[in-house]
């Protein structure tokens, strides 16, 4: 499967930020969906968002300087 293909996630170091991120996202029409934290990944708040892997670059772009993220891993 290639990376544009695959699934990825936003790891936070809170909900409140993965909620941000959830309407910043939105309003810049990324599909994104609130899910639990893989148990592979770690994060400090439990719950990441889930984008296209198409949309890491997009996404990254949205919350760079609007919000922090931990990351953006491929599932």
């Amino acid at each position: 499967m290639a990376a544009s293909e695959t699934p990825a996630v936003i790891l936070f170091e809170s909900v409140s930020h993965a909620l941000h991120a959830e309407k910043l996202l939105k309003a810049a029409g990324v599909k994104c969906k609130l899910i639990p934290v893989p148990r592979h990944l770690s994060s400090d708040c439990g719950v990441c968002l889930r984008i296209d892997g198409a949309d890491r670059d997009r996404a990254a772009g949205v919350l760079t300087d609007r919000l922090d993220y931990f990351d953006i891993a491929l599932l």
